[in-house]
């Protein structure tokens, strides 16, 4: 038996782009969230950059965060001691920053509040919903979810925004291509903090750069990020090759050896940067990692998501397409969104490709070689 909805706005995709998107939409809109997941699932802890914490605040989300237990959510991140382009270390701190400190978050916490506070705004939220298949009919998307008991459900929706993550789902299903600018991976462990030091490391080596960082619940992740043709497969799948990978780099060698019997290999995920060919069509949208990926050199993923939501918000609101949609208008839109997406991929790579050639130690091995030229 197949149920129906309908809604002025569907938004696939229950992550951070997805939500930020609803929440900042269900005032003006009657909004339908939906995630394949019926919960987050573990990530790479991130640091949430201190001008991320305006918008938060501008949607009431920063002081509910703060009624989490200490040290549940976030810790606070002093900054980064950074050893990228020698072997001097490099401190970058946040303490004058008018936005604050930048917080190291638990990833899946931050989902799961960011889940709730949409239920909380009045957001109907579908989970698990899995896409199944789309058609435009009548100037309506009708969406076929699936549920893991099999059960359809049709949603009748004016405009459709794909959140799904650099999967790109919808987009994907419409047949849209997407552009992979590199080949970059990152391989992660969680280990308990035993550092007194909770500053947040960088450090370059050979073939790639290390990450790690103290999240919450006094935890410490440790990340290699590397081209997935560079590094032997059993790396990215197995621990004692992690172990053996990390223990050549010096900064994080130490860190790793005072607790290396409590590591916890999490395994491997994609890091490199994408696009899609198009990021919009006929009523619909790609929005966050669906439209553009980062590096995570960057640390500017989720700033990214939580903006660029602010920003179809603001212009789904302005051009009034939703509620009085013609032609003139949809060209327009279409316009304006692609250019604002290609304005922030064009200034992503110009800070990507500055900060990579500044590395130059290792500029003859593959993974520094292939970033000394700008692709786009």
């Amino acid at each position: 038996m197949t149920t129906h909805k309908e809604t002025d706005i569907l938004i696939i995709g229950g992550g951070i782009a997805g939500c930020i998107a609803a929440i900042s939409l269900v005032n003006h809109y009657n909004v339908i969230l939906i995630d394949k997941l019926s919960e987050p699932k573990e990530r790479i802890g991130e640091s949430l950059a201190p001008a991320a914490q305006r918008i938060l605040k501008q949607l009431d989300l920063l002081e509910g965060m703060q009624l989490f237990e200490k040290e549940e959510l976030y810790v606070q991140n002093l900054g980064m001691q950074s050893y990228w382009g020698s072997e001097q270390v490099h401190i970058v701190d946040h303490l004058r920053n008018p936005d604050g400190l930048s917080k190291s978050l638990n990833r899946k916490a931050f989902e799961t509040y960011l889940r709730a506070s949409a239920i909380k705004r009045g957001v109907q939220c579908i989970w698990p919903a899995k896409l199944y298949r789309s058609a435009f009919e009548a100037n309506k998307w009708n969406v076929i979810t699936t549920s893991d008991d099999h059960k359809e459900q049709c949603i009748k929706a004016s405009f459709v925004i794909d959140a799904t993550g650099r999967q790109s789902h919808f987009a994907k299903s419409l047949g849209i291509k997407r552009l992979h600018i590199d080949k970059l991976i990152a391989c992660w462990a969680t280990l308990p903090n035993k550092e007194e030091n909770k500053m947040s490391t960088i450090s370059a080596t050979e073939n790639g750069w290390w990450y790690s960082a103290v999240v919450p619940n006094n935890k410490r992740i440790l990340a290699f990020q590397t081209d997935s043709d560079l590094i032997d497969r059993s790396a990215i799948k197995d621990l004692h090759a992690f172990i053996q990978l990390s223990k050549k780099n010096k900064q994080i060698n130490q860190i790793l050896e005072k607790n290396i019997d409590e590591i916890t290999f999490q395994g491997t995920v994609a890091a490199n940067s994408t696009r899609l060919e198009q990021v919009i069509g006929q009523q619909w949208v790609a929005l966050g990692d669906a439209a553009i990926s980062f590096d995570p050199l960057s640390s500017q993923g989720m700033f990214n998501a939580m903006a660029s939501a602010q920003q179809l918000k603001k212009l789904l609101t302005t051009s009034d397409i939703i509620y009085n949609h013609t032609p003139v208008k949809e060209a327009q839109f279409q316009e304006t969104y692609t250019q604002q997406i290609n304005s922030i991929w064009d200034q992503y790579l110009y800070h990507k490709n500055l900060f990579y050639k500044a590395e130059m130690r290792w500029i003859e091995h593959p993974f520094w070689k292939r970033r000394q030229v700008r692709k786009s």
